[in-house]
């Protein structure tokens, strides 16, 4: 290999059952959805691919940083309808921010699923991962995943989510099939799936971050920090950000700043 020559990507891997698991997550852990608007932007632009590629959408789960989705591929490979989406998400996203740049790290990641068991521990997976962040306290108390409509609730939008496959594995009696699912969904459990991050970088509790956010801020107090003129101010959110551990959202929590201010510092 010659000193100009790169490396090829290794292909992906092909799945049997046309099912993956995928991960999407933001440039530099960057947080990718800001408000509801984003992340229903976001379902809406999945709903379009899915329509016009026959995809079937099994699960879901919409969190700051990264998303997770359980689909079976259509009419167009998974790699192809991915990027698709990425890409239509990313111009909303800079139009909507005045920003520039990739929002989204690398090409998406995902692993093959065809054992209807792990399928199934896949679905659990999604839906209890804002539970195991902290963000609820069970599954369908966080809106912005299927687990809703697997309980018979309803889902924005409609027609996104395919749970009858995944509720004619527990029953073909409707009401039994909802029941057994539940039952399954918020059993205690220790599933591990294909992870957005490695475990270098652990995400801090708040009280953790503000500690090391008040190391990065040296003298200036964090209540004076949105007081200071822009020249002062970016520097220090720069700083910020580079943070290990500690998302802008949480940041921006802990600074009483817009998250918005703090990415485009």
């Amino acid at each position: 290999m010659t000193e100009g020559d790169k490396m090829p990507r290794r292909r992906r891997m092909k799945s049997c059952s046309g099912i993956y698991h995928v991960i999407l997550r933001g440039a530099n852990r960057q947080e990718i959805f800001h408000s509801n608007e984003d992340r229903m932007r976001f379902l809406d632009t999945l709903l379009k691919y899915k329509i016009r590629t026959s995809m079937q959408v099994y699960a879901w789960c919409l969190m700051d940083n990264h998303l997770h989705l359980l689909l079976k591929e259509g009419n167009e490979s998974i790699s192809h309808v991915m990027k698709r989406i990425g890409i239509s998400f990313a111009h909303y996203y800079n139009w909507t921010y005045r920003t520039t740049g990739h929002l989204f790290q690398d090409r998406f990641r995902s692993e093959q699923v065809e054992d209807p068991r792990y399928f199934l521990t896949v679905v659990r997976y999604i839906h209890n991962n804002p539970v195991k962040a902290g963000m609820a306290s069970c599954p369908e108390k966080f809106h912005w995943s299927s687990c809703c409509g697997y309980y018979n609730k309803n889902v924005d939008p409609p027609g996104l989510l395919d749970e009858a496959f995944v509720l004619e594995m527990f029953s073909h009696d409707k009401t039994m099939s909802r029941e057994a699912f539940r039952e399954f969904n918020e059993k205690s459990n220790t599933d591990e799936c294909l992870r957005p991050f490695s475990n270098k970088h652990p995400r801090l509790t708040d009280a953790e971050a503000r500690v090391k956010i008040i190391q990065v801020l040296g003298t200036i107090s964090i209540p004076q920090v949105k007081s200071l003129p822009r020249e002062e101010r970016n520097p220090i959110l720069k700083r910020v950000k580079k943070i290990e551990g500690v998302s802008l959202r949480q940041a921006a929590r802990i600074l009483g700043v817009s998250p918005n201010l703090l990415f485009k510092a």
